[in-house]
């Protein structure tokens, strides 16, 4: 893929809605792809000693680190010619989008602070946000999330070992990650083990949990934190039925701000694996990032782009990595000793 169209194709993978090039069958008509067993190193993108060169070109090679991070991809699955439900994670196309496009620019951001665990299971295909299509959905989201589930099970039962752990994803990743962080982290043993969870692309209702709460402490542990990014002063038109409302963190300070300056901005992860430093600015209104356009090489193309969606996480990936590293090493310094850290 060259990189000067790299911007747009993301943008077309993660955001545009498909209206169904092809005759859709209801999804239980739909053959379904192979069962990832997550007791097999294919069903995973990425296992720590195993990080693919695309990760290695961002972050270097492994380490190890005292803390772990379980990342959930966002939807890349939007072939309008297949009409598949669930994505094949034994799909060559497939597997190859979710390393070169979701794991070396968002799951990277999180490196630093923890050992990358991130599996691959049946995403949905993105015609499932389409409301014109609900009578065809079916069980296509669940599938999806009990994917997700065992992966996750098959984790804590064979990898974990009691360390620390972030939850992190984006779009149908944060998603699938909120429902996760519910059912096994609120109210629940595990969490005492959760360093926070990063669910950034996704709508999460102030009072969706029971325990957690959305941090706004940089260095505060066992919450959550969620925002979604717009271009200044623009809306999208589902912004009053689906993102008014939402928790809302500023992903600059990750403190109780509304603004974050120029010169307080960490820096962006570009197409060309660069880190830019003090780039853009951003403002937060109720359910929303409003971000600036960012001071980036070819920043003419991106005038054009009003949903910055798909950028979540690249724009403050320097933002998110030192802040979770941060909230690693606050966790550890609390309760290492309680867990023989």
């Amino acid at each position: 893929m060259k990189h000067s169209t790299y911007l747009f194709v993301l943008v077309a993978v993660l955001t545009l809605a498909s209206c169904g090039a092809v005759k859709l069958a209801p999804f239980d008509q739909t053959p379904l792809g192979q069962s990832p067993d997550y007791a097999k190193k294919e069903s995973w993108a990425v296992l720590p000693g195993a990080y693919p060169s695309a990760l290695s070109e961002v972050v270097g090679e492994y380490v190890t680190k005292a803390a772990d991070v379980f990342f959930i991809y966002p939807t890349l699955f939007s072939d309008k010619k297949d009409p598949h439900w669930n994505a094949d994670v034994f799909d060559s196309i497939i597997r190859q989008e979710v390393i070169n496009l979701s794991v070396s620019n968002q799951a990277s951001a999180f490196a630093a602070a923890g050992n990358l665990y991130v599996p691959f299971y049946r995403q949905s295909h993105i015609r499932v946000f389409n409301p014109e299509l609900l009578d065809l959905v079916g069980n296509s989201w669940e599938l999806g999330y009990e994917d997700v589930k065992r992966a996750f099970e098959y984790y804590l039962e064979h990898y974990n070992q009691g360390r620390p752990i972030i939850i992190a994803g984006h779009s149908q990743g944060s998603m699938h990650g909120s429902r996760l962080v519910k059912e096994f982290f609120d109210d629940k043993p595990l969490q005492q083990q959760l360093i926070a969870a990063y669910l950034p692309g996704a709508a999460i209702e102030h009072e969706f949990y029971n325990q957690l709460e959305l941090l706004e402490d940089p260095a505060g542990v066992g919450g959550f934190v969620s925002w979604n990014t717009y271009k200044q002063g623009k809306l999208p038109k589902s912004f009053e039925t689906y993102y008014k409302g939402s928790s809302t963190t500023n992903p600059i300070t990750f403190d109780q701000r509304d603004e974050a300056a120029l010169e307080q901005h960490k820096g962006l992860l570009y197409y060309d694996k660069e880190i830019y430093p003090q780039s853009l600015s951003i403002e937060l209104i109720d359910g929303m990032v409003w971000t600036s356009l960012p001071r980036v090489p070819k920043r003419f193309f991106m005038r054009f782009i009003k949903n910055y969606h798909a950028f979540d996480i690249n724009l403050f990936w320097k933002d998110i990595s030192e802040n979770a590293l941060l909230r690693t090493e606050t966790w550890l310094n609390q309760y290492q000793y309680r867990y023989g850290f």
